[in-house]
């Protein structure tokens, strides 16, 4: 591609002569040598990854112990399945040394071998790491893998330049010696454990792990999943260490704020979102406010601008100025990390700064495109980043439209008021299609949201940056500065709370290239249909229609919350979360299903502002996971869970959360009865201290599940957790109410007794189960059992949310879908 590329730019040297294709020349000529020059660039990166010791070990899906350096900050995922709660590290790294076991020596087709380097490395005599890594597992001997080793078996992993000859002769059979091998290359790491948790960049950690290839498309040499904790060889760079400080400063200044703002604030103004609340986060996302997060531009103008008004204030020259400028930025930058928005602000910042310290003008286009040119030289890596195109593009939008948008706009509203509405919608006008191409989805709430949350987004930026300079000297004084950032931080959580649930706000669009296309088709006949003002009046009454058929339509088609729900089956994936009505604005919450951000979603969904009990039939993640949905902005009572000798391990855990959130808890035990709204509430199960055991430590806590029965005027239902067999049939044998709606167990798991189901006498079935799970639930056998019973299935991943009403003095289900 280099080549072609090369080839190109000769051929349109030679072929524009005349002078009035000059211009297009040096255009064309421009183009095609970058082109040239990134995928050379490209070029070297792909060879540089695929092959070498690491390469190897991808190949065989070998495992080896490695020293690598961390490049950036442990990244959290967020657990959406599995048993029980863990903590899952991303954590990109850059290995330096693998150690492995001793592969052959083998000699070229000449007797000799030089220094034989395979890629980065420094393996002697062609030997690879993936071979030695075999080795070392099978403790076996290695023969030469290439050229004409100078006899079986013979050789070692050496250090230096030697004769391969010299030494095979020299040296005899190598069992099970350790070899360290040289090598350079980018990997990510998949950890568990909370160790991971503390590392910063620069440190140098030994690790053992399977590696891995990396996806499609990365410039990556493996994906390494680690086994253990990592072994920290060294601390970080004092640079690192200081930005740590600053960044752990911060967050322990903002521990004062309410906990979606003391998460909020560090993530606004350095990028950490450690401790950003999941709703917070899934609200940012719907508004289009992600990118405030994402630290950028706007946070280094902040730092910039302050600065510079700082030198000015005391009468500092240009060049002072700049420089004061740059080493703010540059300060910046290393506390909020380097990441691609930071990295294209901070370069075009730069070339700024350096134009204001010479008195020259500033060009923002030649800037931009300098800064993406150099940074997909230096990292090639950015070219296929979303965050990196939605940077630039924003970038760019903001640079090329918002200028001549403000202009017209100006000459009908004051000229401030046109500034604050062009800038936002020209940088979402031109994100549109990259988000087209990453979600398929388009953002009209974006431009509204960003228009009324930017004015607190500055302040909230310089409080916060002067807080994490000042909390590590004085954490008083940095508390007093939070407090007022607090307060814009709480306005920005409040503009996207608002944003998230505007109707049409969030529209769904074709993703892909496909969506993209057709994009590209309908801008322009847009751009045609509004040319002349009468064209636009009536394109201006279309869609103003549409929206409020589609408004009151959707009201009235779903109506939905129905006002006489008695029980919910919220639809939180796989997972369990129930609501039973206990008046105006409350519930009873029985289990919280596996994501807070959904689990919140369906209370505020049904308007609940007040949960006197939470019921938490027994401490599985997909029961337990999502309960800070619960909390948020909602008061809570008590908290009963199954006792905890029946769960031992997890029950301690979950009740010292607990005990952090100052809740009461109490323990299940059968016959506890309350009396809440128009629900009566009784408690069946677990009877015993140790439940009935069965097929291991899950099924054993699944017997163990809190099993309720509701009673209300118009039926009764079963609440029955996740009891598998064992439990079904001791529930059997003390006698089982009948009732009218049965929460099927586990999701539908074929690990149940038929009589347990054709005693409870139910008319209806809900199974909460998440699409497409990796458990086959609901089982084939259990649905065939319960539609052999006359019992009729509902199923929360088939029909949304569920919903039991009251109907002509019995119970109906409807669906919120």
């Amino acid at each position: 591609m280099a080549a072609i590329a090369v080839g190109g730019a000769l051929l349109a040297a030679v072929m524009f002569r005349r002078e009035r294709e000059a211009g297009w020349r040096s255009v064309t000529f421009a183009v095609l040598v970058c082109v040239a020059a990134v995928a050379g660039t490209v070029a070297f990166h792909v060879r540089a990854t695929g092959v070498g010791p690491v390469a190897e070990l991808v190949g065989r899906r070998a495992s080896a112990t490695v020293e690598a350096v961390v490049t950036d900050d442990p990244r959290e995922l967020p657990q959406r399945g599995g048993l029980f709660r863990r903590k899952s590290f991303v954590v990109s790294a850059r290995i330096e040394v693998v150690e492995t076991a001793a592969a052959t020596a083998a000699g070229g087709s000449t007797g000799t071998a030089g220094n034989g380097v395979v890629g980065n490395s420094a393996v002697e005599n062609g030997a690879t790491a993936g071979e030695a890594a075999d080795e070392m597992e099978k403790g076996g001997e290695s023969g030469g893998s290439t050229g004409t080793g100078v006899g079986e078996g013979e050789g070692e992993v050496m250090r230096g330049e030697a004769s391969g000859e010299a030494r095979g002769k020299a040296r005899g059979k190598a069992r099970g010696a350790l070899g360290r091998v040289a090598v350079r290359a980018s990997v990510t790491l998949l950890a568990s454990g909370e160790e991971w948790r503390s590392l910063l960049p620069s440190q140098r950690i030994a690790v053992r792990g399977r590696f891995g290839p990396a996806g499609p498309g990365e410039l990556l040499a493996a994906v390494v999943l680690v086994r253990g904790p990592p072994q920290v060889l060294s601390g970080p760079s004092w640079i690192q260490r200081v930005a740590g400080e600053l960044r752990s400063g911060l967050r322990e200044a903002a521990a004062v704020l309410p906990p979606a703002q003391r998460g909020l604030l560090p993530a606004l103004v350095v990028g950490d979102v450690s401790r950003m609340d999941e709703q917070v986060r899934a609200d940012f996302k719907q508004a289009g406010l992600s990118h405030l997060t994402a630290v950028s531009g706007a946070n280094l103008a902040v730092t910039a601008g302050a600065a510079v008004a700082l030198a000015r204030s005391v009468g500092l020259p240009l060049a002072a100025r700049a420089a004061l400028a740059m080493l703010a930025m540059f300060s910046f930058a290393i506390v909020a990390r380097p990441s691609p928005s930071v990295l294209r602000a901070l370069l075009m910042g730069s070339v700024g700064a350096l134009a204001l310290g010479t008195g020259r003008p500033r060009d923002g286009v030649a800037a931009l495109s300098v800064t993406v040119l150099g940074l997909i030289l230096f990292d090639p890596v950015l070219a296929r980043s979303y965050g990196f195109a939605l940077s630039v593009c924003a970038t760019g939008g903001i640079l090329v439209l918002a200028p001549r948008w403000r202009d017209r706009f100006a000459t009908r509203l004051p000229r401030w008021v046109a500034e604050a509405i062009a800038v936002p919608a020209a940088a979402q006008v031109a994100v549109t299609p990259v988000l087209v191409l990453m979600s398929g989805q388009l953002v009209p709430a974006a431009v509204p949201a960003n228009l009324l949350a930017g004015p607190a987004v500055a302040p909230a930026t310089l409080l916060g940056f002067v807080a994490a300079l000042v909390a590590p000297l004085h954490m008083g004084a940095a508390h007093l500065l939070v407090r007022p950032a607090g307060l814009a931080i709480g306005w920005i959580i409040e503009v996207a709370e608002h944003a998230a649930v505007l109707p049409l706000g969030v529209i769904s669009w074709p993703g892909g290239l496909a969506g993209l296309i057709a994009l590209l088709v309908v801008v322009p006949l847009a751009f045609l249909a509004l040319r002349r003002q009468w064209s636009r009046r009536v394109v201006a009454a279309a869609v103003s229609g549409a929206a409020v058929v589609a408004v009151v339509a959707g009201s009235v088609v779903t109506a939905w919350p129905p006002e006489d729900w008695l029980l919910v089956a919220c639809d939180v994936g796989q997972g369990d979360a129930l609501l039973v009505a206990a008046g105006p604005g409350r519930a009873v919450v029985v289990d919280t299903g596996p994501d807070p951000v959904r689990m919140d979603r369906c209370l505020r969904s049904m308007r609940v502002r007040e949960v006197p009990l939470v019921i938490l039939t027994h401490p599985h993640f997909d029961h337990v996971g999502g309960l800070d949905g619960v909390f948020r902005r909602r008061t809570v009572g008590a908290i009963m869970v199954t006792p905890r000798s029946a769960a031992e391990s997890e029950g301690v855990r979950l009740s010292g959360d607990l005990a952090r959130r100052r809740v009461v808890e109490w323990a299940a035990r059968p016959g506890l009865s309350w009396r809440l709204g128009p629900s009566e509430l009784t408690v069946l199960a677990p009877q015993a201290e140790t439940p009935p055991s069965g097929g291991g430590e899950g099924t054993t806590i699944n017997n163990a599940s809190v099993v309720v029965h509701v009673r209300w005027a118009a039926g009764t239902a079963l609440l029955s957790g996740d009891i598998e067999t064992e439990a079904q049939t001791e529930l059997l044998r003390r006698g089982l109410p009948r009732v009218d709606i049965l929460k099927v167990p586990h999701h539908g798991s074929a690990r149940h007794d038929p009589a347990f189901f054709a005693a409870t006498g139910a008319r209806a079935a809900l199974i909460s189960v998440g699409a497409d799970n990796d458990y086959g639930h609901p089982a084939a056998p259990t649905l065939t059992g319960l539609l052999g019973l006359g019992m009729r299935v509902y199923r929360t991943d088939l029909s949304g949310t569920l919903a039991v009403v009251a109907r002509e003095g019995g119970l109906a289900v409807v669906s919120g879908k």
